[in-house]
């Protein structure tokens, strides 16, 4: 059975892929879970960022995980967005999360504006240092 997604996400990330927008899925998660959500919503495998464990053949137990991947890491979602800009040559890069780690891609070289996600979980501190805080992922698709 798919995932559930939270609703207007797929409509947002459908509206920014026919103005022509790359989208990236950038996670502190395993990509074994984030690989399904991003087939729905029609995101390549190549924009996803998030970590990769690992398990031993055979037994199928755990052996591990990559340490290469960015989100490995403290402040892997910042040198991911970092990562994302440069290898796009994008002019601008907007963020969009509910956590500190997400808000910390916010900086000089990474993402240009952050955008703070409460639809599921409310973080006050994050969305108090937001640029923009919304409730629900139509408000974005509107002010496309």
């Amino acid at each position: 059975e798919p995932p559930t997604l939270t609703p207007g996400v797929k409509e947002l990330v459908a509206a920014l892929h026919g103005k022509g927008k790359e989208v990236f899925l950038v996670s502190g998660g395993f990509r074994l879970m984030i690989e399904p959500v991003a087939a729905q919503l029609g995101i390549p495998k190549a924009n996803i960022f998030a970590n990769t464990i690992h398990f031993a053949p055979g037994s199928g137990d755990y052996a591990g995980f990559d340490d290469q991947e960015f989100t490995s890491r403290a402040g892997g979602k910042a040198r991911a967005a970092k990562h994302i800009k440069a290898l796009t040559k994008a002019e601008s890069l907007v963020m969009i999360g509910d956590g500190a780690t997400d808000l910390e891609a916010r900086q000089p070289g990474g993402a240009d504006l952050f955008v703070g996600f409460a639809g599921v979980a409310k973080r006050d501190n994050v969305l108090e240092q937001a640029d923009w805080a919304v409730f629900d992922f139509d408000e974005l698709t509107q002010a496309l």
